[in-house]
């Protein structure tokens, strides 16, 4: 049996941009991206600390060391620049070895730099 469970989260990044007329997705400073495990295309879920919101997306990445976290095309409406959000992904995994899987967890700055 394979079981779904956290394999990474960027916790607490501001969200810098938002742009409504884009293809969708979001883009997160290849850095970020970098130290915490997940790779551009990635399927990730968005939680909003300001208003409460979770939705679904996939990763594009950003330039490095830009700080940029940007909602892209219908997520933008999900989120206002300033917001705080948490970048979580999951990953599948045989029951034995998901007991034994200790995710990256990731707590940038204030300024979305890694500490």
């Amino acid at each position: 049996m394979y079981i779904e469970v956290l394999y990474s989260k960027i916790h607490r990044v501001k969200v810098t941009q938002a742009e409504l007329h884009y293809v969708g997705s979001i883009t997160i400073d290849e850095a970020l991206l970098e130290a915490s495990g997940m790779i551009e295309n990635q399927k990730v879920q968005i939680v909003n600390i300001n208003n409460g919101e979770r939705f679904e997306t996939y990763i594009i990445k950003g330039e490095r060391n830009s700080g940029q976290i940007c909602l892209n095309g219908p997520a933008a409406r999900r989120v206002q620049v300033g917001d705080i959000i948490i970048v979580i992904a999951y990953a599948s995994m045989p029951l034995e070895d998901a007991k034994k899987f200790k995710p990256t967890l990731l707590f940038p700055d204030e300024n979305n730099r890694i500490i």
